[in-house]
């Protein structure tokens, strides 16, 4: 149950960062969820609460905030559920009670029940008057006493989070060797931060190839190039046009992703999907490299081929020209969807899933109360 708003806490970092999201100001997955963290920090240090409900009223409201400000970037909702566990994790550990098969009000949940496949021990969370623990909600000489005791163990549970969000693209790129081979032709698209440290380890180990097509409208596919030729790569800038031709003498196509959704599918940069489609007539392996912040519990609701969020049309067709403007539409997605059948793998930071797993490693990063903030 959502607190009233007196209690939610007016922070002016909140209302910027709101304000910064819907320009556009703070784009990128992995910088939105650093961004997000860092003022959920804020609202929690300053946040009265005298139990654990208000507390993650509190996160929630700002967390709708957020996501309501700039919906399309996923990792906002993500890092705000991220947290909301962690929060109930350490605040059971506190307090010595599990919440294994209960709902926060303490009722039997048959789906949670259902969801640990096999049969357990029904233990009931304790109400606070019963807690035996080092907090205490109900102190009527310091009303903040449970606020003050629990702020200092949430204060480490977010800096474990804010420690994987800062270490993501070294965890991923560590086991590069294993999956890139010497001689191997790679082709990847656009300037993913994460596939691009992935192949830059690779490259201590092996000497392969990389093909990046310049990945129109944005042509950021020219930045990756330059980069890794820079550290030594091999490295070919190839139009778009030339994907499919070129694809049969790929050995491996490496992506990086917007979002992962929860069927295994996902929103990456445009051109992913035709990327992958080629990929699965030539019988090439399409590994995605992406942090686990990037799992959402979200389906795509939107159409077959990409996500609802487009740039400037001009990008794509000039409004110049007056006469075949009059005609078309003109679209111009930011993302593709790609769906889970034409992903072979996901390499994360926690190790590798195929696409089949996301649905389990949901479940075990997110609380099924937080899908929907």
């Amino acid at each position: 149950m959502s607190p009233d708003p007196p209690s939610i806490p007016s922070l002016r970092s909140v209302e910027v960062l709101a304000s910064r999201l819907r320009r556009r100001q703070v784009v990128g997955s992995r910088d939105t969820a650093l961004e997000t963290l860092l003022v959920l920090r804020q609202v929690i240090t300053r946040a009265k609460f005298s139990n654990i409900d208000q507390l993650v009223g509190i996160i929630r409201a700002v967390g709708r905030r957020l996501v309501e400000a700039q919906p399309k970037e996923h990792s906002i909702g993500n890092i705000v559920r991220k947290v909301l566990h962690h929060i109930r994790e350490e605040y059971y550990a506190a307090t010595g009670t599990t919440a294994s098969l209960a709902h926060p009000s303490g009722e039997f949940s048959i789906a949670k029940f259902l969801s640990q496949g096999q049969p357990r021990k029904h233990v009931l969370v304790q109400k606070s008057s019963e807690i035996r623990g080092t907090l205490r909600e109900d102190d009527p000489d310091d009303p903040d006493s449970f606020a003050k005791g629990l702020k200092p163990v949430l204060m480490e549970a977010l800096q474990d989070v804010l420690d994987e969000l800062e270490t993501v693209y070294d965890n991923i790129a560590k086991n590069a060797k294993d999956h890139v081979h010497s001689d191997e032709i790679i082709l990847t698209l656009g300037h993913s931060k994460t596939v691009e440290a992935f192949l830059k380890s690779a490259a201590h180990y092996r000497n392969f190839t990389a093909i990046v097509p310049e990945t129109a409208p944005s042509y950021s596919g020219r930045d990756m190039a330059k980069s890794l030729s820079s550290s030594g790569i091999s490295t070919f800038l190839v139009p778009d046009s030339s994907i499919y031709a070129l694809m049969s003498r790929v050995n491996k196509v490496i992506l990086g992703a917007h979002a992962v959704l929860a069927n295994g599918g996902m929103f990456a940069i445009t051109g992913s999907l035709m990327a992958a489609t080629a990929a699965r007539a030539h019988s090439t392996p399409v590994v995605v490299c992406t942090g686990q912040f990037k799992l959402t519990p979200l389906w795509n609701l939107y159409h077959e081929y990409g996500a609802l969020d487009f740039g400037n049309p001009n990008d794509v067709l000039g409004f110049q020209e007056a006469d075949l403007v009059d005609k078309v539409d003109v679209v111009n997605p930011y993302y593709d969807y790609v769906r889970p059948e034409l992903i072979d793998a996901f390499i994360t930071n926690d190790g590798d899933h195929p696409p089949s797993s996301i649905y389990r490693l949901l479940k075990e990063t997110y609380d099924d109360e937080d899908n929907e903030l």
